[in-house]
């Protein structure tokens, strides 16, 4: 039986209140961080501390493009290659991300359109195991 492997481990995680991005916040000035940050690096917060934090899953394709061509590694995709898009996301809770968006055609995503964190296969390696990671589908 195959494994579902994270592309990154401790970046997101599935909660019980759903998919969620795991990074840090600060605690003077709400500042989101991922991947975690032990420090805020924000230049107008005194503040130095930061707390760990959930991200997701709710948010808005601020901007995107469509990945047309075979990204050099270490991005990780299936063969045959399938254009996808990409996109910056504005979660709801204040963190900009960037993310695939899981969708069959992916020229009809349009900056604006409201989108839901899942966790999902990016690629399998070798022995058949999903390489997993977060994408945003539209809603």
């Amino acid at each position: 039986m195959a494994d579902r492997i994270p592309v990154v481990a401790n970046l997101f995680a599935e909660t019980p209140a759903g998919p969620r991005l795991t990074g840090s916040r600060c605690t003077a000035c709400g500042s989101g961080y991922l991947p975690k940050s032990d420090v805020c690096h924000n230049p107008a917060c005194d503040g130095a501390k930061t707390e760990d934090a959930e991200f997701g899953p709710s948010g808005t394709v601020w901007s995107l493009a469509i990945q047309d061509y075979p990204p050099p590694a270490p991005v990780k995709f299936d063969q045959p290659y399938t254009p996808y898009a990409m996109g910056f996301i504005d979660l709801d809770d204040g963190l900009r991300v960037l993310g695939r968006i899981d969708t069959d055609d992916p020229r009809s995503i349009e900056p604006g359109i409201r989108v839901e964190m899942v966790i999902g296969a990016l690629a399998h390696d070798e022995e058949g195991n999903e390489i997993t990671g977060w994408k945003f589908k539209p809603v």
